[in-house]
């Protein structure tokens, strides 16, 4: 069977499956009183279970063993094997730890602690960053071995938190996090990195399907444990789907895809520490919180962010020479400013 027919398989088997177990998810949290409450920096007014997350594990998970069950990954070379193996299984770790924060609350300190420890995992399997494009240099620059080893940590340590920091609107981070697979999968495939898509379609099945109960007015939160494991998953794809290419635009085509919740996650930083404040202190200082006060409603401010996400991506698209890539990304900067107008025609003054 092509790989194509794997990728289509293993999105629908994520998505069928969140959307199967989603509801029994939300049932069991209530049940047990684990849900997060409203008031202070929270948009929603009523509680909401917050462990929606293991839903979208759950999906991605058994979407990838059916995959590999059939044969969908094929013969893989053992050093890919091993990049397939650490993206999994660290998604699984950085999904469990956000699950114990969900549930018995961990300090900011001891999950960064925690995913540095697995991330440094990750890069022992080869989920690393080995060379980085530098201005005016026409080919990619090796990096020493420590070097390396510090840019993978921060960079999956970075995007995990970045789709969890980003998760304060009703299906925000699923739907970010499901068009980013979503173009992820795209350039993989078009750089003939399947084995690597069949990850990021299996996770873009599991985030779209999520947003049948997340998206406002949400029924359920995914909580850290999903924000975790989609962002690392992501971080991980990108590394050895489009990094571990050896031309120089391949090396920025992950940063060019997840530059939303990068954007915002830096420009958070920036300013907490503008003010004097830790960076892990909760504030609403987020893209989201900004367009709410400029008087967005919860829906528009959302289908903003989307639209940000889609255009950033089509820009990826089409730096990787995919056919009709322009004209996609001329597509989504004419719907870009379309909703542009929009956010501009309900802001307040």
């Amino acid at each position: 069977m092509p790989f194509q027919f794997f990728h289509l398989a293993a999105f629908l088997i994520s998505a069928v499956v969140v959307l199967l177990t989603t509801p029994t998810v939300r049932k069991i949290g209530l049940k047990s009183g684990r849900f997060d409450p409203p008031g202070g920096r929270k948009v929603h007014k009523h509680p909401m279970v917050r462990l929606g997350g293991i839903s979208i594990f759950m999906g991605t998970l058994v979407a990838l063993l059916f995959i590999w069950g059939t044969g969908g990954f094929g013969v893989l070379p053992p050093d890919k094997e091993y990049e397939i193996w650490g993206v999994t299984l660290g998604g699984l770790a950085f999904f469990l730890i956000g699950l114990a924060d969900d549930l018995v609350s961990l300090s900011p300190q001891l999950r960064l602690l925690l995913q540095s420890i697995v991330a440094g995992f990750a890069w022992q399997s080869g989920v690393s960053i080995d060379f980085l494009s530098l201005p005016l240099q026409p080919n990619p620059v090796l990096l020493p071995l420590w070097v390396s080893f510090a840019v993978t940590i921060i960079w999956l340590v970075g995007m995990a938190n970045a789709i969890n920091w980003i998760d304060g609107l009703d299906g925000l981070a699923a739907g970010v996090s499901g068009i980013a697979a979503v173009i992820m999968l795209i350039v993989c495939l078009a750089m003939n990195q399947p084995a690597a898509g069949l990850v990021v379609a299996a996770l873009a099945g599991g985030s779209l399907g999520f947003l049948r109960y997340n998206f406002n007015p949400a029924q359920i939160f995914m909580g850290d444990g999903g924000a975790y494991f989609m962002g690392f998953t992501l971080a991980g794809v990108g590394v050895i789907g489009l990094v571990k290419s050896v031309t120089t635009l391949a090396v920025l085509l992950p940063t060019l895809i997840l530059a939303v919740p990068i954007f915002d996650m830096s420009a958070v930083i920036f300013e907490r520490l503008r003010r004097g404040k830790s960076p892990f202190t909760a504030d609403k200082s987020h893209l989201h919180h900004r367009l709410l006060k400029a008087g967005l409603s919860h829906r528009l401010a959302v289908l903003f962010i989307y639209t940000l996400t889609l255009w950033v991506g089509s820009l990826a698209v089409a730096f990787s020479r995919i056919p009709n890539g322009i004209a996609f990304a001329i597509a989504t900067t004419a719907l870009l400013s379309y909703t542009g107008w929009h956010v501009h025609r309900h802001a307040r003054p």
